[in-house]
């Protein structure tokens, strides 16, 4: 057996030994005794008698060991002018000063703190000031609207809000206090106080319960690191809920600890001195596992980069990142990839950067197309590895785990299961079915450290969403297949997996086929009823600049690959698809809009009028 498999088997069959092991890397001020806490199954709870702080273990120890003058942090913010960097020892010392404002406005162990700011490096400071204390930060992605933002506040009860004066876009800046000020006008719960950062782009009109970061931060001293329970909750994550209420996903200190340190080595294989660029914004799981804690949990340097590498006129800045501050590891979103080689198909745009440091890249989010699998691989000539998670889990489900054994890829697959996780494909009665056929994935349990113990408040409806369909697994709201040989392919959530007369249709397969085209940059297929049917399929379809194709070529295209049995009949040719600013494409909205239900967009869709244009498009499928 190679390192891979003698490690993914070791994790299922003794899995206590193994995450035993994989603590080591961590600093306990009172190591566990037990491992793993089943007493309340379905409800797990990994090290539960031990004793630690996450920002000891992010900063401190790095510190102590001797990397105090490496980078810990570089921002970077074409949007603003500002680079700067942070040695592990500065950073420390700003995380400890704003801890102790922190604890200055009354905070205390447990109690939580909203946190809504922009790409700034006080967003990163807060985090980890939050868990030097052991208060709970809850990061809200900068640009929620009230609504999302109030709901978020009622349910997390903060102590204090934490936010910027504004967002800086590469076309506009966004005010943050028209935002925040009606939030707390939905909400019923009130925070004693708001500490406000404030930027000279738009600065904030302070009120009675408002005090400014730097006001905060005068005549304070550091605070030291406090002990916590691995149990405790580091931070909530709030993530959509199909009855509108949004989910707050706890992490746990200890279990987090231990899953993102062993990931970075054994999945990212990136150590101490690495420069490790996530692509991503820290108000996502992307941002709070592999732009913060998983990179300064492992002593490597990580970028925070505040603008859109991407459709701006610094078209280049993925290479320029990359080049000027010797990034080795680059994880992003297959979305953004597909951007820069619409812009730049023939990646004239590489010319002039000196790419040498980069190793890997790293791409999830969403489906991972061969073509740009395939694209990003010869234009950069470093390894493409697609990887597949959810913000439940914190961390990869799986992947091609670098750290472990050089595994050969497969367009259109994150791999294998990563070590710790029990992946299985099943029928509706729970059932495995065969290599190469489709069904839903469900992990069994219990879940590896570092993925959610259960929701905020809430262990009911966590049993009620994740564990009940199939009992004795997490569902996890995608489907797939393994083939022949172990590799998974994860096809999109399982609401995308559409019933057209009675027949099962993946509507990423049919992505898959509308990508390989050459003329086509980025594709989104999805369900819309049909009074005969029940559903059909619809696609849409964005070319690359410059090429052209005939709708009926797509469509005898995806007859060709898939068969008649696909039923998609209608392609529209557009010029941009609705996302989200995370890059996700928003299936659902359009889905909604051509059902008749008009489905408003969410306010972190990133372009507005790209919806608006396609809306008569949409609505004329019902007429």
């Amino acid at each position: 057996m190679g390192d891979y498999r003698q490690a993914y088997e070791r994790s299922m069959r003794d899995p206590e030994g193994f995450w035993r092991e994989a603590a080591a890397a961590v600093d306990w001020i009172r190591k566990p005794g037990r491992v793993l806490d089943d007493s309340a199954a379905p409800l797990y709870r990994w090290f539960p008698d031990g004793v630690l702080n996450t920002c000891h273990n992010a900063l401190d120890r790095h510190v102590d060991g001797g990397l105090g003058e490496q980078a810990a942090l570089i921002h970077d913010s074409p949007v603003t002018g500002v680079l700067r960097s942070y040695t592990y020892r500065e950073l420390r010392d700003e995380v400890a000063i704003f801890a102790g404002a922190l604890r200055n406005q009354g905070v205390r162990r447990g109690d939580r703190v909203v946190i809504y700011m922009a790409m700034v490096p006080e967003a990163v400071v807060a985090m980890l000031a939050c868990a030097r204390i052991g208060a709970v930060h809850s990061v809200v992605f900068g640009g929620f609207g009230a609504r999302e933002l109030a709901a978020r506040i009622d349910d997390a009860k903060p102590a204090v809000i934490v936010a910027s004066s504004c967002g800086i876009e590469p076309t506009r800046v966004v005010p943050y206090q028209p935002m925040l000020d009606a939030a707390l006008s939905l909400a019923t719960h009130r925070p004693s106080k708001r500490i406000i950062q404030q930027r000279p782009q738009h600065p904030f009109d302070l009120g009675p319960i408002d005090v400014s970061w730097d006001d905060a931060l005068s005549n304070t001293e550091p605070a030291d690191c406090v002990a916590v329970n691995a149990t405790d909750p580091l931070y909530l994550l709030y993530t959509s809920g199909t009855t509108g209420k949004p989910k707050g996903v706890v992490r746990d200190n200890g279990g987090h600890a231990v899953a993102l340190r062993y990931s970075m080595e054994a999945v990212f294989a990136a150590g101490p001195g690495d420069v490790f660029w996530a692509a991503s914004d820290v108000g996502w799981v992307v941002g709070h596992s592999y732009i913060v804690y998983a990179p300064l949990l492992t002593g490597a340097t990580t970028v925070l980069y505040e603008g859109k590498p991407v459709g701006t006129p610094d078209a280049g800045a993925f290479w320029r990142v990359v080049a000027q501050h010797g990034v080795t590891v680059m994880f992003t979103a297959p979305t953004a990839i597909r951007a820069v080689k619409r812009e730049d198909p023939e990646s004239k745009l590489l010319d002039g950067y000196d790419l040498s440091t980069l190793k890997r890249l790293f791409l999830a989010g969403e489906r991972l197309d061969p073509e740009t699998y395939s694209w990003a691989g010869a234009k950069l000539g470093v390894p493409v590895i697609d990887n597949w998670w959810q913000t439940e889990t914190g961390w990869p489900i799986a992947a091609s785990p670098r750290g472990l054994e050089e595994l050969p890829t497969r367009a259109g697959s994150p791999s294998f299961p990563v070590p710790g996780f029990r992946v299985r494909v099943v029928d509706g009665a729970g059932d495995d079915v065969p290599p190469g056929d489709d069904g839903a994935i469900v992990l069994g349990l219990p879940l590896p450290p570092g993925c959610l113990p259960t929701l905020w408040g809430d262990d009911d409806r966590y049993v009620a969403s994740y564990l009940s369909a199939f009992p004795g697994n997490y569902l996890t709201g995608d489907g797939g297949r393994f083939d022949a040989d172990g590799y998974l392919y994860v096809m999109g959530r399982t609401d995308d997996v559409i019933n057209v007369a009675g027949h099962r249709l993946s509507t990423g397969a049919m992505e898959e086929v509308l990508a390989s085209h050459p003329a086509v940059a980025e594709c989104a297929v999805f369900g819309v009823h049909d009074p005969l049917k029940g559903q059909v399929p619809r696609g849409l379809v964005v070319l690359k600049a410059g090429a052209g194709a005939d709708p009926a070529d797509l469509v005898a295209l995806v007859r060709e690959q898939i068969g008649a049995v696909a039923a998609l009949r209608r392609i529209d040719i557009v010029a941009g698809l609705p996302k989200t600013r995370s890059g996700k494409i928003l299936r659902g909205t359009m889905r909604g809009i051509a059902d008749g239900r008009d489905e408003p967009a969410p306010s972190t869709i990133e372009d507005p009028a790209v919806l608006d244009a396609l809306r008569p498009l949409l609505r004329g499928n019902r007429e």
